[in-house]
């Protein structure tokens, strides 16, 4: 009796063993799939809206009324960023999920300010007080985005830039707003850097986009080495 349970015993083993294994990713047709790169997403979405919006603050084309912006900022630069930063989420990614989340919701509420309905710029009597109130929003935005500056000093070169004009771009706004006297001239500054800062999002964006595997050519974004410990 011994023996025929060993017998049927390593049979069985020898039945286990021999079934094929199911592999998560299968083909095409696969139940189960890799998540794609979010990060190209978001950041066009966020060039594309820094750059309407900064062509504006120069003046270009002679507009001095940047409500058109508002359609850009609630659902490109709002609710497509927002979207990109929950995706990062599921790719294991804090900081791209930390930073197109936090500049999702800041074009959102950007652009609410401009939307007649919200009665935010209404409520202000005083264009000083708007102008402090502006400021003081812009200023907040530049604090966010210096520290994921900080966070940003060992993603690559391109990443650093990008964060650093971020940076720059939203201290002279919040100062053209915060200073009357030097509005014209530091709103400019702001609207230049922040040209500068959108096509440094639209680089980095091709270049994630530009993946070795399905493009004929790769871009640099200058890689910095991890630490190993």
């Amino acid at each position: 009796m011994s023996e025929q349970y060993e017998k049927a015993e390593v049979g069985g083993v020898g039945e286990i063993n021999n079934v094929p294994r199911r592999t998560a990713v299968a083909g095409p047709n696969a139940q189960f799939r890799k998540y794609g790169n979010p990060g190209p997403l978001g950041l066009y979405a966020f060039a594309s809206t820094t750059l309407l919006l900064s062509l504006f603050n120069v003046t270009a084309r002679d507009i001095h009324t940047p409500n058109l912006i508002v359609g850009m900022a609630l659902f490109v630069g709002g609710l497509v960023q927002l979207l990109a930063g929950m995706w990062e989420f599921a790719c294991a990614n804090t900081f791209g999920a930390t930073a197109f989340s936090m500049y999702g919701a800041f074009w959102m509420s950007f652009g609410t300010i401009y939307v007649p309905g919200s009665g935010i710029l209404t409520s202000y009597t005083s264009k000083e007080e708007l102008g402090s109130a502006v400021g003081l929003y812009l200023f907040m935005w530049f604090i966010v985005t210096f520290l994921l500056f900080i966070a940003s000093l060992r993603r690559n070169l391109g990443m650093i830039a990008l964060f650093f004009f971020l940076t720059l771009t939203f201290l002279m706004l919040g100062v053209s707003n915060i200073v009357p006297s030097s509005a014209a001239d530091t709103a400019k500054a702001g609207g230049a850097l922040g040209i500068v800062t959108a096509f440094i999002a639209f680089y980095v964006g091709t270049a994630q986009l530009l993946i070795r595997e399905e493009s004929w050519f790769t871009i640099p974004v200058g890689t910095i080495p991890q630490r190993l410990d």
